[in-house]
């Protein structure tokens, strides 16, 4: 089969051609339709993810596909069967093994593309304004990186839980995208100050920054007191430093989220709200926003997609 690997550390990763690999104990074998790309498929790459694994491997974090073979002792989801899956690799490629326990069937309406865009972003979001935010009706939510992956999820999202959403994104036609996906307001973070704009519109409660570096600092001090604030990520590549007083003096909590985390210490919660993410998307609530679709031999194109921000929503890979 054809597969996009890192074939050694710190390497970066080309199309082959290997064996198509058989499932082990309590995986299934999927043949892959789809594979959402992630900011975090650059650091996988770069070695420089939490959960970088032993070279080699197969980039792509998430996929949809259709079961092809059982593991041992493996009941099901059976061979046929539509399923996403967020394995942490393996998913450029024509098939992959992962574990049965994180297939999740798909309805029959969602395609391939939509599935391997939702789980991660979609996930991501509700978690952190759900289960870690405890976002309330009527708060105040400032995203940045609206336009992007996770960004965009977050104003949907937001504007579902009831919030009054705050997108901020760099360029007219990125907070346009972020406008139709339901964000109240717009910050164009080329032209306008952040924290002024913020705070000239009653200031945040929630802020969810997949960016980090200088959009970060200004958030911060946008805050109103008792806001929590999310580190999703640092699409700038600057990890900002956090002046402990301060957030003494406001009453700010710093939330930490990683999804994939979660699938480790407490997998209800990521199981949990996958239904609920699913339901919102059978009931037409949601719509996963796909920029590119790029067959597996220009994957290249959809990283740099990535690394550039020329991308919007997210960029899949369909084998």
């Amino acid at each position: 089969m054809r597969a996009f690997q890192v074939l050694s550390a710190g390497q970066a990763a080309a199309l082959t051609n290997c064996p198509t690999p058989e499932p082990g104990a309590g995986e299934i074998r999927v043949k892959i339709e789809a594979c959402g790309l992630n900011f975090a498929d650059l650091l996988l790459e770069q070695g420089k993810y939490q959960d970088t694994p032993q070279a080699p491997f197969v980039l792509g974090m998430e996929v949809a596909g259709v079961v092809d073979a059982l593991g041992p002792g493996v009941a099901g989801p059976v061979a046929g069967t539509r399923v996403a899956v967020f394995g942490g690799q393996g998913g450029l490629a024509e098939y992959g093994c992962f574990p049965a326990d994180r297939a999740v069937p798909l309805p029959d309406a969602m395609s391939a593309e939509d599935a391997a865009a939702f789980q991660i972003a979609y996930g991501t979001s509700h978690l952190a304004l759900d289960h870690r935010a405890r976002m309330q009706p009527g708060e105040t939510l400032l995203v940045l990186g609206a336009a992007g992956g996770v960004g965009l999820t977050a104003v949907e999202i937001g504007k579902l839980m009831g919030a009054t959403v705050i997108a901020c994104a760099r360029g007219q036609d990125k907070l346009e995208i972020a406008r139709q996906a339901g964000a109240d307001h717009l910050i164009d973070a080329k032209t306008e100050d952040i924290r002024d704009r913020v705070k000239a519109l009653g200031g945040a409660d929630v802020v969810y920054d997949p960016v980090g570096g200088e959009q970060w600092q200004a958030a911060f001090r946008a805050c109103n007191p008792e806001a929590r604030l999310l580190p999703i990520g640092f699409a700038s590549g600057d990890v900002p430093q956090i002046p402990a007083n301060h957030l003494l003096v406001k009453n700010l909590s710093v939330l930490g989220v990683y999804w994939g985390g979660y699938l480790k210490f407490r997998p209800e919660a990521v199981t949990g709200s996958l239904r609920t993410l699913l339901g919102w998307y059978q009931d037409g609530r949601l719509k996963p926003h796909v920029s590119h679709i790029l067959p597996l031999e220009r994957a290249r194109e959809g990283l740099e997609l990535l690394r550039s921000r020329k991308s919007t929503g997210k960029v899949v890979i369909t084998p």
